[in-house]
């Protein structure tokens, strides 16, 4: 009896993780289904992955129903759900305003809510698996993120609470929180970073990852090849997990640093040298 292949839908599948997850799930055999907001952008992305495009919005609880609908209409099933759609707007409660606020929750969190609830039944027919892509803000709080780290903390508690809810009725439901990744959004936020000191993109990234131990970002294909880990079988007794995607940023005791660095502000950065590493920003 042949086996069908699986039905994966990726949110924010665009660019960088969800992109590269979709390409990860066609190469495997299986159909990708990515979903954003920019036609053009998502043409691009099915054009070099072989992913299914739709374009939706997701803070629109009508589109969500209406993307499951289609999905299931058209592929017959839906095994799979990667919530991976996601924005940061920087600042801390006193410079967020209440617009801000509101974009970045409904955005980061309230479409994984609206999208469980249309896809959740399928997930049960099927067996199928749910995996959220939060960020490790959701476990340690960046300086000036509070909309940004507040939503992906909240991301992995409802997606516990999917696992705790549906575990029964075999559905898994699993978090990943990746740390620097080089992404569209990342870059942008490097090249933000970089202008004061008049670093590159490149030299930013290097700045940014010179406290974390594997001393560089990730890239989209490491943290894809995570979630096909966790939505098929070898992860089948995995269930509730939060996996850090890091390189192992968060194991960092931030009142020992001192010991082993050189922290100068940003504005100095190209004048801090890390004996470690042999990095020199600017250089």
């Amino acid at each position: 009896m042949a086996v069908l292949p699986k039905v994966i839908v990726i949110t924010g599948g665009g660019t960088g993780i969800g992109q590269a997850t979709a390409k990860a799930v066609v190469a495997q055999g299986d159909l990708a289904v990515i979903v954003g907001r920019r036609a053009d952008v998502l043409a691009a992305a099915a054009a070099s992955t072989g992913a299914r495009p739709v374009v939706a919005d997701l803070s629109r609880v009508d589109e969500v129903v209406a993307l499951v609908a289609d999905v299931v209409a058209t592929e017959g099933r839906i095994d799979g759900v990667v919530s991976n759609a996601g924005v940061m707007i920087p600042g801390s409660v006193l410079d967020l305003t209440q617009d801000q606020w509101d974009q970045t929750l409904a955005i980061n969190l309230t479409p994984t809510f609206s999208l469980a609830k249309a896809a959740m039944p399928h997930l049960i027919q099927s067996g199928g698996s749910w995996v959220s892509v939060s960020s490790i803000a959701g476990l340690r709080t960046p300086p000036g993120a509070t909309g940004y780290a507040t939503s992906k903390a909240a991301l992995i508690m409802l997606t516990q609470s999917l696992a705790v809810d549906f575990g029964p009725l075999g559905v898994r439901s699993n978090t990943v929180c990746p740390g620097w990744v080089h992404t569209e959004m990342a870059d942008a936020e490097m090249a933000e970073f970089g202008q004061d000191a008049g670093l590159s993109v490149a030299e930013a990234y290097q700045h940014i990852t010179r406290l974390v131990p594997q001393r560089r970002p990730g890239q989209a294909h490491e943290v894809a090849d995570a979630i096909l880990w966790l939505l098929g079988t070898q992860a089948s007794y995995v269930n509730g997990a939060v996996l850090t995607i890091d390189g192992g940023t968060n194991l960092v005791d931030a009142g020992g640093v001192g010991f082993d660095f050189n922290i100068s502000p940003r504005a100095t950065a190209a004048a801090v040298d890390d004996s470690r590493t042999g990095f020199t920003p600017g250089a």
